[in-house]
């Protein structure tokens, strides 16, 4: 059991049976008052974040979180499927619960799975993926990196702002945070 003063970012913790990993976190004393400690955590199954403070004596459960690799094989109707490359166990990762990771999963790739007791709750993708680009506006001769951009879609199915240099058949490499180009590989 973690003790206020063990709530540090990075730790995870279970909070009526959802685990959340804290994100930020503050201790405060006065006078002959018990320690306060004010955090902020992010649900690993909704991604919802909470604010939440803890009295001096309360104690928490640390949460069985971890990571496993796993590859992303096909999309079946509203879930994604996946399968363990540890054991070649197959499961399933409702869209709902993925959000805007989806735009980024190729057949194919590996990600790491975030497992709460053992079981899959949700996939961590790297910060940065390579892409093929599908379909984009041909590039003209004297087209530069300094001029502007044209929109491109990815094999993924996102589409992003490219430069005019980019054509068809190319693979660049995206950020999967902000959303946007970072170069061509």
């Amino acid at each position: 059991m973690y003790v206020i003063a063990d709530l540090k970012p990075g730790r995870a913790v279970v909070i009526d049976g959802d685990p959340y990993l804290i994100t930020w976190s503050q201790f405060s004393k006065q006078g002959r008052q018990g320690g306060v400690m004010a955090t902020k955590m992010k649900n690993l199954k909704t991604g919802a974040v909470l604010q939440k403070t803890f009295q001096g004596s309360e104690k928490l459960e640390p949460a069985d979180v971890g990571y496993r690799r796993v590859q992303y094989l096909y999309a079946s109707g509203d879930a994604y499927v996946f399968m363990d490359l540890e054991h070649y166990d197959q499961f399933q990762l409702p869209s709902d619960v993925l959000g805007e990771q989806t735009d980024y999963l190729v057949e194919g790739q590996e990600v790491d799975a975030l497992l709460f007791d053992g079981h899959p709750i949700s996939v961590q993708l790297p910060s940065t993926v390579n892409l093929k680009v599908v379909e984009t506006v041909p590039g003209v001769k004297g087209d530069t990196a300094q001029g502007g951009t044209k929109p491109a879609v990815l094999e993924s199915g996102l589409t992003v702002q490219v430069p005019l240099f980019v054509c068809e058949g190319d693979i660049v490499k995206v950020n999967t945070e902000t959303r946007t180009y970072m170069e061509r590989v």
